[in-house]
């Protein structure tokens, strides 16, 4: 069996009293890949998404609960939920299956509750197979399940290791060697595991539906089991040149349904190749083993999305996944209602479509794209859930002429932060993996999106002494002189993405292009571009100093570079440990003052420039550093770190310049560590609000409780 750690959130260590953790209100902005409504249980619905875990809505309150806060950065990817299954008889069992392939080699686990999920026991899998939540294939479902007849027995389908059986409750699983099928030419193997609740017998489920992700041309990729498990038997009279993608039955009637399209998805793979830009839906006579074409008329698109009315076994609901129609004031999925078993079917984006953006305005001219799933509500006909690319909508009258769809990601966020700057009497300003980048006057409301847009957004850098200067990069690079109000395209640009860094007097901008070896300097705001001397590497990250405007640093694998002729050239000045952070940070208002995290080297810091570094004694470990404004009498900024400090990992905070450190996070509040961004910063307008970045849980921020901090509203 394998091992099992039980998860309740205690805390390990002394920390700062009344700390109270969010994600900044930005609105969705990343894959929700399911949406899932409980059988049992009314108002009960769970979300998964491929890299910021699992939520489930808390109708009281209205919004969505993240599930999986407390995963560590030893964790990060069990953030990638590949699957969820609820118990058909308790909404309050809930089961995923979690892990990314490019993280943490690729760790998988079950993870397990009883309560909702509030507390969690993790199974780990990796020895017995391993899963990918932000693979290809993401959008299937649900490999994972729950038989109808037992609780205690689980299936879940892999991609790369076959099928698989629990019948302690996800606690042990061993392989099926019954059902012939190990991995698929994409990636995505076995795309959905379906027990059906008519079969039971004797406490069991006797029949079973297997999707695998392929071509009939590679092998069958439909099978029916009607003994349990024992055997499977490949279906005949499946599409060949399609995938199937999920599946639904209808109950008494006998029917199951099945979406097809030529790709695992959620968007075409070349490589296989699968353009995701052919499918259909087709109806299977359970009793009978007949097939019927009832794709929606005229339509040739992928479909992916599948529901039956609890309440009426002929009226069905389907989505179109990776089709971009018209759409409102946008492009993407069309949606469509049967009431009579597929015969004939109503395009509600057609008939007429409304969205309600809930004040989150960036979603303007973004549509409902990657439609995966589409669920009618179980207790309510009319009311209807569909998964999106940027979050999850909500019609409460799928009838109405027209539907009005609001965008119902409240509580939701997850977007991969990449940057973010607390400027000084200004906002917290972000730049943003997809969505661009916010300007956050308070963190607890919806803000103003960058504009233009422009889509991933990887460099932000201001001004320290001018800080109404800023700039952004992402596939263009964009000024502002009134801290982001307007913003003016560069005239030129040497490569895209990247990091920036802007002269305390904003008067030259250095631009390191992402997988460039040349570092480019400015000081006619991009009208021109030199390249930068004694800098070459890829991806490094020039830091400009607080105060005076002809120092630059950049960390390069254990050597400080340093430029002290405006960033015309650099040269070494001082050897550090190898392998650590290139998001050095320079304190502000503190000439020469600069902060190092060096992972397993802990953290270093120079009062000359870079000329010399001290270890910051007691941290052991140290991914980011940041600051925020002095606690009151303090004479030097708050410290923030995501570290260990006396062998605890977390967010420490340090009021004395390094001296002592306080934990002011919890092991409820973790949030996967920093991610991709590997930021962690302090608000320079109130003191003890900390922002830190994640790995698709959004952007983080901690509020101190009453008297202990400057209040945020």
């Amino acid at each position: 069996m394998a091992a099992i750690i039980i998860c309740v959130g205690a805390v390990a260590a002394p920390q700062a009293p009344g700390y109270v953790w969010d994600s900044v209100a930005i609105g969705g902005g990343g894959f929700v890949s399911a949406v899932i409504p409980s059988r049992s249980e009314a108002g009960v619905v769970y979300a998964r998404t491929d890299v910021g875990g699992a939520y489930r809505w808390d109708k009281g309150a209205g919004r969505w609960m993240p599930l999986l806060d407390w995963l560590g950065d030893a964790d990060t990817g069990l953030l990638g939920i590949d699957s969820l299954a609820v118990d058909p008889h308790n909404a309050g069992k809930v089961y995923l299956l979690a892990g990314i392939g490019y993280l943490q080699n690729g760790r998988t686990a079950i993870l397990r509750s009883s309560d909702y999920g509030k507390t969690w026991a993790v199974t780990e899998t990796t020895g017995q197979f391993k899963t990918h939540g932000n693979g290809m294939g993401r959008n299937n479902g649900e490999r994972l399940a729950v038989d109808p007849g037992n609780g205690n027995v689980l299936y879940v389908g892999t991609r790369w290791n076959g099928l698989f059986k629990s019948t302690d409750a996800g606690a042990s699983w061993r392989h099926m060697a019954s059902l012939d099928v190990k991995s698929t030419p994409n990636g995505a193997g076995i795309s959905f595991v379906l027990p059906d609740p008519a079969s039971v017998k004797d406490g069991a489920v006797r029949r079973l539906y297997v999707g695998v992700s392929r071509y009939g041309s590679v092998g069958p990729n439909f099978y029916r089991s009607d003994d349990g498990g024992a055997t499977f038997t490949p279906v005949q009279g499946a599409p060949a040149a399609l995938m199937p993608q999920r599946a639904a039955l209808d109950g008494a009637a006998g029917k199951l349904y099945i979406t097809f399209a030529n790709g695992a998805g959620p968007h075409p793979n070349d490589r296989q190749p699968e353009p995701m830009d052919r499918g259909q839906v087709w109806q299977y006579a359970i009793a009978t083993g007949a097939w019927k074409d009832v794709t929606p008329a005229g339509f040739t698109a992928p479909f992916s999305g599948i529901s039956v009315d609890a309440k009426n076994p002929r009226r069905l609901a389907v989505s179109t996944i990776s089709t971009y129609l018209p759409q409102g004031d946008a492009k993407g999925d069309r949606l469509f209602v049967s009431n009579d078993a597929g015969n004939s079917w109503t395009d509600l984006i057609a008939r007429g479509f409304e969205k309600d953006l809930q004040g989150a305005s960036w979603m303007a001219g973004h549509g409902i794209h990657w439609a995966s799933t589409f669920e009618f509500d179980p207790y309510d006909s009319k009311a209807a859930w569909v998964t999106s690319g940027n979050g999850v909508f909500r019609t409460a009258d799928i009838d109405a002429r027209p539907a009005r769809w609001s965008f119902h990601v409240r509580g939701l966020e997850e977007t991969v932060p990449l940057n973010a700057i607390s400027v000084p009497g200004g906002p917290l300003v972000s730049a943003l993996g997809d969505i661009d980048g916010f300007l956050h006057a308070n963190p607890a409301r919806y803000s103003p999106i960058h504009m233009p847009q422009m889509g991933t957004t990887f460099g932000l850098a201001v001004a320290s002494a001018r800080p109404g200067v800023m700039a952004r990069v992402g596939k263009a690079m964009y000024l502002t002189t009134d801290g982001g109000s307007h913003w003016t395209q560069t005239r030129s640009l040497k490569g895209e993405q990247g990091q920036l860094a802007l002269s305390s007097d904003g008067a030259v901008m250095l631009h390191a292009p992402r997988g460039s070896r040349e570092v480019y300097r400015s000081s006619d705001s991009g009208t021109s571009w030199s390249v930068v001397r004694g800098l070459a590497g890829a991806n490094l990250r020039p830091v400009a100093d607080s105060v005076a405007s002809g120092l630059f640093y950049a960390y390069d694998n254990g050597v400080m570079q340093v430029s002290t002729d405006s960033g015309v050239s650099f040269a070494p000045r001082a050897r550090l440990a190898a392998g650590g952070s290139r998001v050095i940070r320079a304190a502000p208002g503190r000439e020469g003052d600069i902060w190092v995290p060096l992972y397993g080297g802990g953290l270093a810091r120079s009062t000359d420039a870079g000329a010399s570094f001290a270890p910051l004694a007691g941290v052991t470990y140290c991914a980011a550093v940041g600051f925020g404004k002095a606690a009151p009498g303090a004479d030097y900024p708050a410290v923030y770190i995501w570290g260990s400090v006396g062998g605890v990992r977390g967010i420490h905070r340090s009021l004395d310049g390094g001296t002592t450190w306080q934990r002011i996070n919890d092991d409820a509040n973790q949030f996967g560590g920093p991610g991709d961004g590997q930021f962690i910063v302090g608000d320079m307008n109130r003191f003890g609000v900390v922002y830190m970045s994640t790995a698709g849980r959004g952007i983080i921020y901690g509020l101190p409780a009453a008297g202990k901090g400057d209040p945020v509203l």
